[in-house]
């Protein structure tokens, strides 16, 4: 498994994390739903799709209203520019959260 969000930004809110008990437990860390993709764990490597996730010490709403901030994320990025022609595309990876 590649690395994933809570560990590249350590936000604390994995389960058992610092933060967890105060901000909550980031649903990327336990959402099975995109487990795998781009060799992460749940959602560890997809967190842009999901609601409730963690941004600039924010909990952010739904993809429609956080993707902005989720383009010029350095972790965004760092997943796109690593798994280059096997990046998958948002648009498919909300269709697995149906």
């Amino acid at each position: 498994m590649k690395e994933n969000c809570w560990e590249f930004k350590k936000c604390g809110r994995e389960p058992g994390g610092k933060k967890a008990e105060e901000l909550g437990i980031c649903p990327a860390t336990t959402d099975e739903r995109l487990h795998g993709i781009h060799d992460g764990k749940n959602a560890g490597r997809a967190c842009w799709v999901l609601a409730g996730t963690l941004c600039g010490g924010k909990v952010q709403g739904t993809f429609a209203h956080k993707y902005k901030n989720c383009e010029i994320c350095d972790f965004y990025k760092k997943v796109k520019e690593e798994e280059n022609g096997s990046y998958q595309l948002s648009i498919l990876l909300l269709k697995r959260l149906k």
